[in-house]
């Protein structure tokens, strides 16, 4: 009977070991976990939406950089000719009254004195497409923007090359060709042929590679088909307005005097205005740089005023950053 008594003992506690939680119990556990969801969706949401902020920006400061860093490179060099940092001492540039001296060759577009203007290695046009030769069918220039010609050689010696517009330089003199031949009045011996690069910076209202995006375009001088010829390709898309001025040296003392807009008299020897010492030693650059994508929600109530221009406070939602550098021209002391 005892050993019965046992078995009936543990037999009533069965049930009790394998009873399931209670509806309380359950809502409680539901209540925690959804707290606990809820709280792991918003701290989600919240990095995402840092990281897609962050990538943003990161994205339109790459832009800046980038396309400061073009510009500047060619800046920084303008006027090196080779051996000479003098372009009035180079035989065959252009010359008021006498465009093209030596009759070479030069690019169906943009002129003449787009190429072979030696003498100004650094212009611009204030507020305004300047060039003579009109941006890609597909697009258009940005109005109030400014526009920038670089004139210089490359930095190492190049092989003689027939069609191309090269440089042939000793320290004291040059002459620009195109034949690839050194000229006769120099020794190859003693002279250095370097490709003379002209680079014209402007912005265009919409990309080739991204539509409806402002961008960043440049003019260059290149050889196609054996003869000079001017390229015109995409630098960087998202750059909305480029603004300069130039630091100038008016009394050949090697200190900038003052600074001013592309175009300005003391610059243009077709101006009254011309100062023939004028040189300019220095040029500072403005770029406004716009996202690719719109940012709901974005709030930017900064008034750009880029150089001379005043852009106004953008109503839309893209995000912007304005950069600016002054850049030191190497070749421009004497």
């Amino acid at each position: 009977m005892t050993e019965l008594k046992d078995m009936s003992k543990y037999k009533n506690r069965a049930p009790q070991a394998n009873r399931g939680v209670t509806l309380v119990e359950l809502m409680v556990a539901l209540s925690i976990g959804s707290f606990l969801i809820i709280g792991a969706v918003q701290v989600y949401n919240q990095s995402r939406q840092a990281f897609v902020i962050n990538e943003s920006i990161a994205k339109v400061q790459e832009t800046a950089q980038f396309a400061l860093d073009t510009i500047e490179a060619d800046l920084r060099m303008a006027s090196n000719f080779g051996r000479s940092s003098r372009g009035d001492s180079i035989e065959g540039r252009s010359e008021p009254g006498d465009d093209n001296p030596l009759a070479l060759p030069a690019p169906a577009t943009c002129g003449v004195d787009w190429a072979l203007d030696l003498t100004r290695p650094i212009v611009g046009s204030n507020n305004a497409y300047g060039l003579g030769c009109a941006p890609p069918v597909a697009t258009a220039a940005q109005p109030g923007s400014d526009t920038v010609t670089i004139r210089r050689a490359t930095v190492d010696p190049q092989a003689l090359e027939v069609g191309r517009l090269q440089v042939q330089t000793t320290r004291i003199q040059g002459e620009v060709f195109a034949d690839g031949v050194v000229p006769p009045a120099f020794d190859p011996t003693t002279s250095a042929t370097h490709n003379l690069l002209v680079n014209s910076y402007y912005v265009a209202t919409s990309s080739s590679l991204i539509g409806n995006v402002p961008t960043l375009r440049r003019k260059s001088l290149a050889v196609t088909a054996g003869a000079p010829s001017v390229v015109d390709e995409e630098v960087a898309p998202g750059v909305e307005n480029l603004q300069l001025q130039f630091g100038v040296d008016v009394d050949r003392d090697n200190t900038i005097d003052r600074y001013v807009n592309p175009g300005d008299p003391i610059l243009d020897p077709d101006e009254a205005g011309f100062i023939p010492g004028a040189r300019v030693m220095t040029a500072r650059i403005w770029l406004v740089v716009r996202s690719i994508d719109r940012e709901a929600g974005i709030v930017d109530n900064r008034d750009y005023e880029p150089g001379d221009v005043d852009l106004g406070v953008p109503d839309d939602d893209f995000r912007r950053l304005q950069v600016s550098k002054t850049i030191l021209l190497r070749n421009a002391r004497t």
